[in-house]
């Protein structure tokens, strides 16, 4: 999908990505995934054999998070999701021979060590959303971001998830290198009552509602050493090894906070009644062109300021179906697509997107 964008704004090149600022990479499609409510969610034991988890369907294969041109991940992972009244419900299993976990205190950094994490932006316009990272012990960091890192965002840990449920199933031997384990599963029970509090409306989703969730797992190659478990290192600098990244839907980079990368998810009540609309809008390619408007401004800006001409911001073959209307001030800038009937969708210059309908 991204490759659309490169192909209409020529300007962004190769070139352009050698900057400090990284751009997204790759035309992978972003995925979709149908959340089924039930009546009753399942019992949070870690072991997703609840008959509440026939409903739910595996997720695909998680991929490298740089995307497709790259290897496939070593080991297998999914993810599945349900939904009812009261939680979010999301389960994960991941093989793995070698259970290695050792952070067992509350909001430790887990991605340290291998994980599995979740990341939820309710309403779609990247800014305060939700991440999560859990490890094989158990252990749990949960932090709310006010906006992405790379637009000055914070990290709020001390932000809690009140009744959370949470637990994991080990099928295999914790921190033991002498024997080969098969792998462990995560079971997670998130109450609307706290996700709410980012979201468009209080409560849970509505039916056919998408919010926009991405699922990482962080993945260290080990070695034995004298009976436990360490990060592999380089022979020749000794540096450790750089973790993989495996994603649900790819990011195009080596970074989960591009939210606008993240997948959509569904919320719905019969699988065999399918969203009314694909990728949450009719013009799903101009959602892109919208981002790599942004992309270009921040190279810009790195440079010294945003780019201020909108000859030079609009060329005159955009594609776009609504016209752009670009405004800039001294606090920063914001472009707006105008379908009609109060149908607009825009971003600024803090990857701030929306797509709405005026009233």
């Amino acid at each position: 999908m991204l490759r659309e964008g490169i192909v209409a704004w020529c300007i962004i090149g190769s070139a352009c990505r050698v900057q400090a600022f990284p751009v997204p990479e790759g035309d992978d499609s972003v995925r979709e995934y149908h959340c089924v409510f039930v009546d009753q969610g399942p019992l949070v034991d870690g072991r997703l054999d609840d008959p509440a988890w026939q409903a739910a369907e595996w997720s695909d294969h998680f991929v490298d998070i740089r995307g497709s041109s790259h290897p496939m991940p070593r080991q297998d992972t999914r993810m599945k999701m349900l939904w009812d009244e009261e939680c979010l419900y999301i389960g994960a299993w991941m093989d793995e021979p070698h259970l290695w976990a050792t952070y067992d205190e509350h909001d430790m950094v887990i991605y340290h060590e291998n994980d599995f994490e979740f990341f939820i932006d309710p309403d779609g316009d990247t800014h305060n959303y939700y991440e999560l990272e859990i490890n094989a012990l158990g252990t749990i960091w949960d932090l709310l971001l006010t906006k992405p890192y790379r637009d000055g965002g914070q990290a709020i840990d001390s932000w809690g998830i009140p009744g959370l449920q949470s637990a994991v199933y080990l099928d295999g031997t914790l921190n033991d290198p002498s024997d080969v384990d098969k792998g462990w599963s995560v079971e997670l029970a998130v109450p609307w009552s706290v996700l709410e509090e980012c979201a468009a409306h209080p409560g849970p989703p509505e039916v056919h509602e998408f919010w926009r969730m991405n699922f990482s797992r962080v993945q260290y190659h080990l070695d034995e050493i004298d009976g436990e478990y360490h990060k592999r290192r380089d022979a020749q600098s000794g540096e450790e090894l750089p973790e993989d990244n495996w994603v649900w839907t790819p990011q195009g980079l080596v970074a989960m906070h591009y939210p606008e990368r993240w997948g959509y998810v569904y919320f719905i009540l019969d699988p065999e009644q399918l969203p009314r609309s694909q990728y949450g809008s009719a013009h799903p390619g101009e959602r892109q062109r919208l981002w790599y408007f942004y992309y270009l401004q921040k190279k810009a800006h790195e440079k010294g300021d945003w780019i201020r001409d909108p000859a030079d911001f609009l060329p005159e073959q955009t594609g776009f179906i609504a016209e752009p209307v670009f405004r800039i001030d001294p606090a920063g800038w914001r472009l707006t697509l105008d379908y009609g009937h109060g149908l607009v969708s825009s971003i600024d210059h803090e990857g701030r997107f929306l797509y709405r309908v005026q009233r």
